[in-house]
């Protein structure tokens, strides 16, 4: 595990992480790229608990996806399987288990305090904190895509899975578009990657 892992995580993270993950009943796999996730964590049948991770993700998204999961493998054995997903319990596990990765040696310094807002009321997607979101971005591999807040009013643009809006107004923090088939409105981040249709 430790040869596999120190290919996607930050170096001087390594061993704190093998840390956390020693216990015999915790697998942890690497998937494909999921669109609709960057991680998850579930207990098995078999008594054993599962977390996976996408492999497209930087090192430092990957690092905070990781212990977001472990914080649910040890919520789920502290506080037992009633309490909610990301309810208090799992809040709290997570910030503990952030704390000891929220440094220099870790994370870039223009990251620290974006991170240290975020871990006040850790969210269930650090992608949900658009401003974190977009400052771990710029460490993704370059690609073709554009934000929505980049998309021009008006603009047509089509998501992952093929389906195609037209962005409109920008509500409090999200953009309302409508869906050019359907005329169906939804509200997106301002963070969310986007082809944009010229």
């Amino acid at each position: 595990m430790q040869n596999t892992l120190q290919d996607y995580i930050p170096k001087l993270s390594v061993s704190k992480v093998l840390e956390l993950l020693e216990h015999e009943h915790l697998v942890v796999k690497i998937k494909r790229e999921r669109k609709t996730r960057h991680g998850d964590y579930k207990p098995l049948a078999n008594g054993k608990h599962q977390i996976t991770i996408n492999s497209n993700l930087n090192p430092y998204r990957f690092l905070i996806t990781l212990i977001h999961e472990v914080a649910h493998f040890e919520a789920f054995r502290t506080y037992g399987p009633t309490i909610k997903p990301h309810g208090l319990e799992w809040k709290r596990t997570f910030q503990h288990l952030m704390l000891p990765f929220l440094n220099p040696e870790v994370f870039p310094n223009d990251l620290l305090p974006l991170l240290a807002k975020h871990f006040k009321n850790p969210k269930a997607s650090s992608d949900t904190d658009a401003k974190l979101a977009l400052a771990l971005k710029q460490f993704d591999e370059p690609n073709n895509k554009t934000y929505i807040f980049e998309v021009p009013l008006g603009s047509h643009f089509k998501l992952y899975n093929g389906k195609v809006f037209k962005r409109g107004n920008k509500r409090v923090k999200r953009y309302e578009c409508a869906e050019v088939k359907t005329g169906r409105l939804y509200l997106f981040n301002p963070n969310v990657e986007v082809e944009l249709i010229n």
